[in-house]
Formats: C-alpha cells, structure tokens, sequence
C-alpha cells in the first residue's frame, strides 16, 4: 500500500510512491470519509460489526490487531476495494434499519387503530348512536 505524503501547504499536490498524485483536499476528504466510516462502523449493533470484520478478514492483505479491548483495524491501510465492500455494506444496513423502522411504525399504527381495546368501543359507540336516532 502506498503511503500518502502530506503537506501543510494548502492545494500543493504530493507525490506518491506508486505514482499518484493526491492533493492535500483529497487527503483531508478521504480522512474524513474514513472517520464517518469509522464512527458508523462503531456504533453498529454487535451482529453488523462482525460482519464488517467478516468482510475485512476476506482479504488477506488486511492487518487485524486483537487485544483484550477489542479488534483494531488501520482504516487507512486499506484498498480502495476494501473501502467500497465496506460502504457497499453500511448502504445496505443503514436501508434495512430505515424498512424495520417503517414496518415497525405501520405496525403500532395498526395496533393503535384495530387492536386497542378503547379503540373497539369506541367504535362500536359511534356505530350505535348512528342507529339509534
């Protein structure tokens, strides 16, 4: 992996080993992409965060650090491939939260309106005194 070279000049391009060459914005854009990646991946539920490392451990060009606080895995070290199944990943945990939320939603509203017990007298009230006139 190529390690990028940074520059405190602002819009100075840096040379890297392999040949590319980055500017100091794509260098704090990918940083910043890496901490949302990072805080995203932190605040997962346990069954999503072992599958990111599922993901991460496919790869064997991936360093994976275990301690006794945890796995650490060096973001930054990673291939742009890497980087991409892993947003492909958080993209498909973030749309099925957000459907389990709008199921869960239309369920309670179901209940609020069919099931509650207040809600059948109610109901069944209404009917009556329509007919009772």
């Amino acid at each position: 992996m190529a390690t990028s070279y940074y520059n405190a000049n602002m819009g100075q391009k840096n040379d890297t080993p392999n040949g590319l060459t980055l500017s100091v914005n794509d260098l704090e854009a990918d940083v910043l992409q890496l901490n949302r990646i990072r805080e995203t991946i932190e605040t997962m539920s346990k069954f999503n965060q072992v599958e990111v490392l599922r993901i991460l451990t496919q790869h064997k060009d991936v360093i994976v650090n275990e301690n006794k606080y945890g796995i650490h895995i060096n973001l930054s070290d990673l291939r742009p491939q890497i980087i991409d199944e892993l947003l492909v990943y958080i993209q498909y945990v973030n749309t099925q939260e957000i459907e389990l939320n709008n199921i869960e939603k239309q369920k309670q509203d179901y209940k609020n309106n069919y099931f509650l017990k207040d809600n059948k007298d109610n109901t069944t009230n209404t009917i009556n005194n329509k007919y009772a006139t």
